[in-house]
């Protein structure tokens, strides 16, 4: 329990004490006159019991004005959460309505749309290269805004995107050397990476990648977009065969503990906020216990008072 105004709490029971000590002196000195009258005094704690209650209560409202509060855990929904958004030319491909690209941007929107303030929201775009549109914040509007913006372009490679996802969360750059050999980025379990991809890749940095998110305790949730008969996209005057690859993507997911998702179409899109699991953690939230204590002590004052005056009533 801590205190923000130690120094009313010491006044406070000052106070306690000297009033405390004032009743035991005003008590003897009405003792001692009873018995040189020749009444009896009474005797048993009943008798002193309002002034008991009553001094309590002053020593419990000395506490409250000191502001104490107590450090509880409190279960909640946290973390970090990074959208990475494969903009790589073969999302432009319309088996999924209007375009993979708009069906994940929806997905997305979705499920930023879910999540609680708690959790903090980062946007990765991604294609050959990759670029941290907006990173983590409890402000959701920044993760769709930077969402909204997102536009088409260049070839793919999921483990650039893994990697920018980890830079994102860690707050330093994050690299695979050629080697495959990775710095140790320390471990980050309340942080959780969604991609939202068709699963074509271009280069062999996927598994390293994602080993990186392993050690780190990152969970990778993949969402396919696409389907497996594909599209033909159009790039610089060529027409590529496109379709989606939901091997690579339950690799992904498999290797960091998270779940493959596939969406083939934008009623399946819409579900997906639902089905991917934030891990819940257990913070220490302040408790400011004035307003409990408060009742407590106009509840003892109260009680001490009444009982002084029906004590006082029968002795009189």
């Amino acid at each position: 329990m801590t205190l923000s105004s130690p120094l009313a709490l010491a006044i406070g029971l000052l106070v306690t004490a000297a009033l405390a000590w004032a009743a035991v002196v005003s008590a003897r000195r009405r003792a001692a006159a009873l018995a040189a009258a020749g009444v009896a005094v009474p005797s048993g704690r009943r008798a002193h019991l309002g002034i008991g209650l009553t001094i309590a209560g002053v020593g419990v409202l000395a506490i409250a004005t000191a502001g104490p509060t107590a450090m509880v855990p409190v279960p909640r929904t946290a973390g970090t959460v990074i959208l990475a958004i494969d903009v790589s030319n073969s999302m432009g491909a319309d088996d999924v309505a209007p375009t993979r690209l708009a069906a994940a941007q929806r997905a997305a929107r979705a499920f930023v749309a879910e999540q609680p303030d708690s959790v903090d929201i980062g946007v990765v775009a991604f294609e050959r290269g990759a670029l941290t549109t907006a990173r983590p914040d409890a402000d959701h509007s920044i993760a769709l805004a930077a969402i909204d913006r997102l536009k088409i372009t260049g070839g793919t490679s999921l483990g650039t995107a893994i990697m920018a996802s980890l830079t994102a969360i860690t707050g330093k750059q994050v690299t695979v050397g050629r080697d495959g050999t990775a710095p140790d980025i320390g471990y980050w379990p309340s942080a959780t990476i969604v991609m939202f991809s068709d699963g074509q890749n271009q280069g062999a940095d996927v598994e390293p990648a994602a080993a990186v998110a392993q050690r780190a305790g990152v969970h990778i949730h993949t969402v396919g977009i696409g389907t497996p008969a594909g599209a033909t996209v159009e790039v610089d005057g060529y027409h590529l065969q496109t379709s989606l690859d939901e091997d690579t993507l339950t690799s992904i997911a498999r290797t960091t503990g998270g779940a493959y998702h596939p969406a083939s179409d934008v009623a399946r899109l819409d579900g997906i906020a639902d089905t991917i699991d934030l891990r819940r953690t257990i913070s220490d939230e302040p408790l400011p216990l004035a307003g409990g204590l408060i009742v407590l002590a106009l509840a003892l004052l109260t009680t001490g008072a009444a009982l002084t005056v029906l004590r006082s009533g029968r002795v009189i």
